[in-house]
């Protein structure tokens, strides 16, 4: 039998328990990590004396913030290389029925996959500055003893990731009617094996992301291209995947799903400028994918 207060403590930290995916989702790019640090966060709840914890979701993010840095700092210290260009997080993935697209264009919790790409980049310390000030309006003086440094101090790390971010995130047109059309267009383009008109969907100085993970080698294996040429003839490779795609939400934008044999096989987001694809995010780690389901 579970104690009264146990099932209230419970009922409490569900109350949360969206709140901190999201956080931990944006500190590690991984929908399985997050679900695995939250978890973990309410291990920790359950051994420590609730009495002492005036704000329970404000304990509870600066927790989840710090297991991530954990994770965080233990994935920098085995990586031998800087993160592979070729990385793309995990896309969390939302079927478009039923959904009313100017609505979603609103959601204030959506974050895209190309910031994520761009958060990859910031060290430890400065993802977690920017992500729980910037993104979840933390005061410095409760994100400064989770890395150890002075508020001051802090405010710097932050400084630094906002400066990197802005730099590095490509802009993209936020409306998910001209994306989507966009997407159409080349999707139509992938099915008529219309290189021309695939040059033409494409902006010229468009980047292409593939990655495939560290088993699968070839034309299939992990790719960066550069340019509207380069990433045409790409896409002519595998046009029967394209043209077979599934229309579906990926983070704030949209995508494509592949399904080969009930299978997802690859999902693709894109950015957009002026009627155009200036990046393309494709993640086919088959590893990966299978941790992947559409949320409703």
């Amino acid at each position: 039998m579970i104690p009264v207060e146990g099932e209230l403590l419970a009922e409490r930290f569900e109350e949360h328990r969206g709140h901190l995916k999201a956080v931990a989702y944006r500190m590690l790019g991984s929908v399985t990590e997050a679900e695995d640090a939250v978890q973990e966060a309410w291990l920790r709840l359950g051994r420590t004396d609730t009495d002492v914890i005036d704000n329970l979701g404000g304990w509870l993010t600066t927790v989840t913030g710090r297991i991530c840095l954990d994770l965080l700092r233990t994935r920098a210290a085995r990586r031998e290389q800087p993160m592979d260009e070729t990385f793309v997080p995990d896309p969390v993935i939302r079927p478009l029925s039923q959904v009313d697209p100017e609505q979603e264009a609103l959601r204030a919790d959506s974050v895209g996959v190309a910031m994520l790409v761009v958060l990859e980049t910031l060290e430890p310390d400065e993802r977690l500055a920017f992500v729980l000030h910037d993104m979840f309006a933390v005061p410095f003086d409760d994100i400064a003893p989770v890395v150890e440094r002075s508020p001051a101090a802090t405010r710097q790390l932050a400084v630094r990731a906002r400066r990197r971010v802005r730099d590095a995130t490509p802009p993209s047109d936020p409306d998910l009617g001209r994306q989507r059309r966009v997407l159409e267009a080349f999707m139509a383009a992938a099915r008529a094996g219309d290189f021309e008109a695939l040059v033409a969907v494409l902006h010229p100085d468009v980047v292409l992301r593939a990655d495939a993970g560290p088993l699968v080698q070839g034309v299939a294996g992990s790719k960066l291209l550069r340019g509207a040429k380069p990433v045409a003839e790409s896409a002519m490779l595998f046009a029967r995947f394209t043209a077979a795609g599934q229309l579906a939400l990926l983070n704030d934008s949209m995508g494509l799903l592949t399904v080969v044999d009930g299978r997802l096989a690859s999902t693709l987001s894109i950015t957009i400028t002026d009627h155009r694809i200036t990046a393309m995010y494709i993640l086919a780690d088959p590893t990966r994918l299978t941790h992947l389901t559409p949320h409703p």
